[in-house]
């Protein structure tokens, strides 16, 4: 059946429908368009379109639709969940679309299926950032260096570096909870574009199927999809998010940097090499990532250049949002249970740490608190980097004399700085620093503040 048709002398040909049909990708909204068109009815109720017992069929009928099964030949969603009422009620489904134009209708089934969406991946992130928690908990006293350019910087403590991506998650959960308030305005009640011309209490609607607000221009309603953009966009961030995680524990993990032991569950061998331990699971995120981008950019590239208000351009936003919700929510799974089931082996990092000259900086630092001018410093501190990599020496190798002995503006008491790095670690005391009790505050910090988002 048609939910249009009357202007038209022949049907569509069969490559149109073929082409223009939705079914096989827009049936995950069957349970969507059923809730909207249940209430929809209670509304046609209220507005006295349909009566309390044509109500209660629509409604009784509509409970006991299937879902679609593959291989349907209907439109699109909404033709099958209009086609099936009308074989249980006969020409009472024919009011069911008084007022109501599928324009409106996909709005609507696409918000409360996006709410869902957001939900999953928004309860996925939580427990990502509580793995991190209790491994950054677990291992709060290990050394490691901390990179620039890949190139070892200034020591830091592995906690410090872990909350570093609980930060990254935590403004992903916020920009998710943003995408979410504006993807819960209810649409119904605009018509294809004008508005409706029956007394839609479009208030009750919102406040029966869970929606903040009502939409506030008719016109926008038909033509908006800023708000799939705005969840496409906050997946994006958080795929890139995880990417950068996946890329470091990569690394971490490989026999070069022996910082990681990856789960066994979380990776893969070789059908050749017996030897092999893949990252398989973070290899696969960082590749997923590629695709949320493609899916933003699809839609975005997809509504640039439309007129308002409603074009069929727009049945182009639906796979590309299912695509990139169901890539965001199984990473963030993946990646939570890569966090959990993964191990620190503390003693490669400390090394990495102790045998270079990430301690530089807590030298020029210290001589600039004896009142040496920091690029002073800084140059001294280098012409002691250079002729400790010429000599081969590791910063612990130079003693209290020895230091004095290539410049007497370094004190007894810096050598300490050279001969462990917790030492510099202990002046970065700043909020949001890598000293021992600014980042246990951090950490206990970042527990309640993951507790008051789950609540």
């Amino acid at each position: 059946m048609k939910l249009w048709g009357g202007r038209f002398q022949t049907g569509p040909s069969a490559l149109f429908e073929s082409f223009s049909r939705s079914l096989h990708f827009d049936r995950r909204l069957f349970a969507c368009d059923v809730e909207g068109s249940r209430a929809y009815a209670r509304a046609l109720e209220r507005a006295g379109i349909l009566t309390s017992e044509e109500t209660s069929r629509i409604v009784a009928a509509l409970d006991v639709i299937p879902d679609p099964p593959l291989g349907e030949a209907d439109e699109d969603i909404h033709t099958y969940v209009i086609r099936k009422l009308k074989e249980q009620t006969g020409e009472l489904a024919d009011k069911i679309h008084t007022g109501r134009s599928r324009n409106e209708q996909v709005s609507l089934d696409t918000r409360l299926w996006l709410r869902g969406a957001i939900d999953r991946a928004t309860a996925n992130l939580h427990a990502l950032m509580q793995a991190i928690l209790e491994m950054a908990r677990r291992d709060g006293d290990a050394v490691v260096p901390g990179y620039t350019h890949v190139r070892r910087a200034q020591a830091v403590l592995w906690t410090h570096y872990l909350l570093a991506y609980f930060e990254m998650f935590a403004r992903d959960v916020e920009r998710l909870r943003q995408a979410r308030a504006r993807v819960n305005a209810m649409p119904l009640g605009s018509g294809a574009l004008a508005g409706s011309a029956f007394p839609i209490d479009r208030e009750a609607l919102a406040r029966e199927m869970g929606f903040d607000s009502i939409t506030r221009n008719s016109m926008d309603v038909s033509g908006d999809r800023d708000w799939a953009l705005d969840f496409l966009s906050a997946a994006s961030i958080t795929m890139l998010h995880l990417s950068r995680l996946a890329e470091d524990w990569i690394l971490y993990s490989s026999e070069e940097y022996d910082w990681l032991e990856l789960g066994d569950g979380v990776t893969s061998g070789s059908s050749l090499m017996p030897q092999k331990k893949n990252p398989d699971s973070l290899e696969l995120i960082r590749g997923k990532s590629g695709r949320v981008f493609g899916n933003l950019t699809a839609l975005f590239t997809t509504m640039k250049g439309l007129p308002m208000t409603y074009n069929r351009d727009m049945q182009e936003d639906k796979e590309p949002l299912f695509q990139a919700a169901d890539q965001l929510e199984d990473s963030l799974a993946m990646a939570a249970e890569v966090v959990a089931t993964a191990r620190l082996k503390p003693e490669a990092p400390a090394q990495a740490a102790a045998d270079s000259w990430v301690v530089a900086t807590d030298l020029a630092e210290a001589l600039a608190r004896d009142g040496v001018p920091f690029h002073q410093g800084h140059k001294l501190v280098g012409r002691l980097v250079l002729e400790s990599v010429q000599a081969g020496k590791k910063p612990s190798d130079w003693t209290a004399e020895t230091l004095r002995a290539f410049d007497p503006r370094f004190t007894a008491g810096m050598a300490s700085l050279l001969a462990d790095p917790r030492q510099g670690m202990l002046t970065r005391t700043a909020p949001g620093g890598t000293a021992p009790a600014t980042v246990a505050r951090a950490l206990a910090d970042a527990e309640a503040r993951l507790r008051e988002m789950m609540q």
